[in-house]
Formats: C-alpha cells, sequence, structure tokens
C-alpha cells in the first residue's frame, strides 16, 4: 500500500481538521481496509523491486494474496498492541509522577490482571497462528504438478533442469548478464550507466506457462543458496547433497526477477533469478525451440578438434563461467581465489586438470575451494583447459585436451 492512499482515506474519512487521537483511528482504519486487497489491483507488476517501495513486492497468485494480506493485518495488531501498550504506560508515568503527589502502590499481585494478561496474548497468538498455518501448509503441498523443475545452485549461477511435464529434457545454465563494464572490476570504477535491471537479469531465462502448477526441487553443487521469486511467494534453500521443494503458480504473463538470498561467498550479489511466465502456446513453442538448440549444441565427443578451434571455444566458456573467480587475466584474487596464471594444475598433467574441472579441488591457501563443473559438456571441459594451457604466461607440455579425454575421465 502506497502512502499516498493512506493519506486520501485520512481526508476522506476525517478532513483536515484532525486530533492526534482521530488521526491514528483513521490511519487503523485506512490500513485495515486496504490490508486485504488484491495486491495486483494495486498497481502495474513489474516482477521487480520498485523505487522507493515499503512493501512486499506485489504478488502474481492467490497463494501469495493471501500471505500479502496476512502480513499487513499482523503488522496491524503488532502496531495496534504497541500502541495500546506504550499508551497506558507513558499515561500512568505521566498521569501518576510523583511531582503530582501521587504515591506507589503497595499491592503485590492481582489475580485478574494475571488472568487478563495470559489469556488475551493466548488468543491474540491464537489467532494469528490459524491463517498462517494455512498459508505454511499450503506452501509444502507440491501434490499435481503439471511440470518439475530442479534448480540447482552454483557459485554464482543456477542451472536449471525440467524433469518432468513439457518440456522435459531441457537444461541449461542462467548467468548474470549485466556487463562487467556496469559493474566494474575489483579496484576499478565501472565505465557504463547502470541499466534498468542492474544484477537482475540473466542469459538464460527459466520459462514456465501461465496459469500451471510448478514443482520446483532444489539443491547446490558447493554452498548453501537459497531460490526465491517474491511475487510468486517461494523461498527454498538449495542445500548440497540435500534435495528440497517447493511450487508456485503464475496467474499472470511477465518477467519476474529475484536473487539469491542465502550469503554464498564474493559473488553472492551476483547470482539473479529470472523467470519468464507465458501463454501455453508460447511455452510450447519455446520448448520446441529450445530442444532444437540442445541438438545443435551437442557436440560430438569422438569429434577431434584442432587447438584453435579448442582456444576460441575454450574462452567463451572461460569468460561465462571462469572469469567472476579467476579473472579475465588469469589472476584469481588473493587469499580467495588461485590464480590460472601460471597454476601448478594448468602446466602439470593434463589428467589431474580434468579430474579437478570434474570434480573440484580443495585449495587450503585460498578462502573457496574449486568447485566441480560436471555440468558442463564433455567439449566445453575440453576447451576451457585448453584455453586455459595456453593463455598469458601458460607453456604446458600436455597442451591441448580432446573431449573425448574427458569423457573417458567422466566414466571411471
Amino acid at each position: 500500500m502506497e502512502l499516498s492512499t493512506v493519506k486520501n482515506i485520512l481526508f476522506w474519512v476525517v478532513g483536515d481538521n484532525m486530533t492526534y487521537a482521530t488521526r491514528l483511528g483513521a490511519l487503523m482504519f485506512g490500513l485495515a481496509a486496504t490490508a486485504s486487497i488484491p495486491a495486483w489491483a494495486a498497481q502495474e507488476t513489474t516482477g521487480r523491486p520498485l523505487e522507493h517501495q515499503l512493501n512486499m513486492q506485489l504478488p502474481v497468485n492467490g497463494l501469495g494474496a493471501d500471505i500479502y494480506s496476512l502480513h499487513n493485518w499482523m503488522m496491524i495488531i503488532c502496531l495496534v498492541i504497541f500502541v495500546a501498550v506504550f499508551g497506558v504506560m507513558f499515561y500512568s508515568v505521566f498521569k501518576h509522577r510523583k511531582s503530582l503527589g501521587h504515591k506507589p502502590a503497595t499491592f503485590h499481585e492481582s489475580t485478574a490482571v494475571e488472568i487478563a494478561w495470559t489469556i488475551v496474548p493466548f488468543l491474540i497468538v491464537i489467532g494469528m497462528a490459524l491463517p498462517a498455518t494455512k498459508s505454511v501448509v499450503a506452501l509444502k503441498d507440491t501434490s499435481n504438478a503439471d511440470i518439475t523443475i530442479k534448480a540447482t545452485g552454483m557459485q554464482w549461477k543456477w542451472g536449471y533442469d525440467y524433469l518432468k511435464g513439457e518440456g522435459e529434457g531441457i537444461a541449461f545454465l542462467s548467468n548474470l548478464s549485466t556487463p562487467r563494464a556496469q559493474i566494474g572490476l575489483p579496484g576499478e570504477p565501472a565505465t557504463e550507466k547502470r541499466g534498468e535491471n542492474y544484477l537482475l537479469e540473466v542469459d538464460n531465462e527459466m520459462v514456465v506457462p501461465v496459469g500451471k502448477k510448478i514443482r520446483m526441487v532444489f539443491t547446490a553443487n558447493d554452498v548453501i543458496h537459497a531460490w526465491t521469486i517474491p511475487a510468486f511467494a517461494i523461498k527454498q534453500d538449495a542445500i548440497p547433497g540435500f534435495v528440497r521443494d517447493g511450487w508456485f503458480t503464475a496467474e499472470k504473463i511477465g518477467t519476474y526477477r529475484g536473487n539469491c538470498v542465502e550469503l554464498c561467498g564474493k559473488d553472492h550479489a551476483f547470482m539473479p533469478i529470472v523467470v519468464r511466465v507465458v501463454s501455453n502456446e508460447d511455452y510450447t513453442a519455446w520448448v520446441n525451440t529450445k530442444k532444437k538448440e540442445m541438438a545443435a549444441l551437442a557436440d560430438d565427443p569422438t569429434k577431434v578438434w584442432t587447438i584453435d578451434e579448442l582456444k576460441t571455444k575454450g574462452e567463451q566458456v572461460y569468460t561465462a563461467n571462469c572469469v567472476a573467480c579467476h579473472q579475465a587475466n588469469g589472476k584469481g584474487v588473493p587469499n580467495a581465489f588461485a590464480p590460472l596464471d601460471g597454476s601448478p594444475v594448468v602446466n602439470g598433467a593434463k589428467a589431474h586438470q580434468i579430474d579437478v574441472l570434474l570434480n573440484g579441488q580443495d585449495t587450503p591457501a585460498y578462502a573457496s575451494a574449486m568447485p566441480g563443473w560436471k555440468q558442463l559438456s564433455d567439449t566445453e571441459i575440453a576447451a576451457v583447459i585448453t584455453y586455459t594451457r595456453n593463455s598469458w604466461s601458460n607453456k604446458a607440455a600436455e597442451n591441448i585436451v580432446q573431449p573425448a579425454e574427458v569423457l573417458a575421465a567422466r566414466s571411471k
């Protein structure tokens, strides 16, 4: 609810001449009158935080509207309790102060008061808990889903796998697409003006059909992340070694944005979530297009690539997945991420570097361990290894890796 809405209600109820008590009463009336209005009726939903926004993002489904209204009502209850308790306390202090001749009471307890301040809070808690419990139970009901999608958190991107329903078999990574020129590099300022969706835009959006129940399965491959889209009323931690789930139904076509909301490391702020809600017809078209793209990108692991081909592809893979930690110059980040320029791993046996890319490796001298990258294809891993072995000052003896070698290592 906007401040202008409250102001209009105040003047509509009592006009310009209001005592403080009347103003407070009118404000409470205004809050109560708007607390349960469906959120999407108030203003156009953009699926992102709004400038000077004072409340939660406007929801686009029934459960989200219930939570939004529940939040507003509970805030009103808390405000009423606050005003009542502190009003009585300040009135008592002011009207019964020693300078007016009042003397402290000598009683020790009052059975009526003891009963009142036990029963009244109990009834308030019950009144708040019943609707809240209903919403919490609804949040966990993932049955009868139309589509099931797995979201895998990793430093610092999301991987999506469509497991069940229309689109089954689709898989892709979703990276931040805000240009580095808008963000700046360590120790260097940004050189471009920030865009409208600064740090809230990705190269591959998750796409779902409008009005369908989407079950989300969450996990992570390195540290704890958390997936949330405020407009969908969904938030769930993604924990390595565990599988958790949640669901949402988007009832309005549009693009909706969120972030990883669990502190997950250096680039935690650069891990946005974007979901595009489309019509059923557009979703079917997207599924067909995405599957054709995946088929076109499915490289033959037995193909023998030239070193120049691998270096060109490897630079693209490195820019999309590695540059955030190891930097474009391969120098890494001191005390945080190991450098690749001059690295004994990069200049050593290629079998060891393949194993590190597939399975990860602890780096005791640095704050962050190297995660595994099994989600990349055999060709992508071969290409990025070849690129690092032939870049900067590296001069590895085994300077080329073919996809078949990665496939063999993956199969062990």
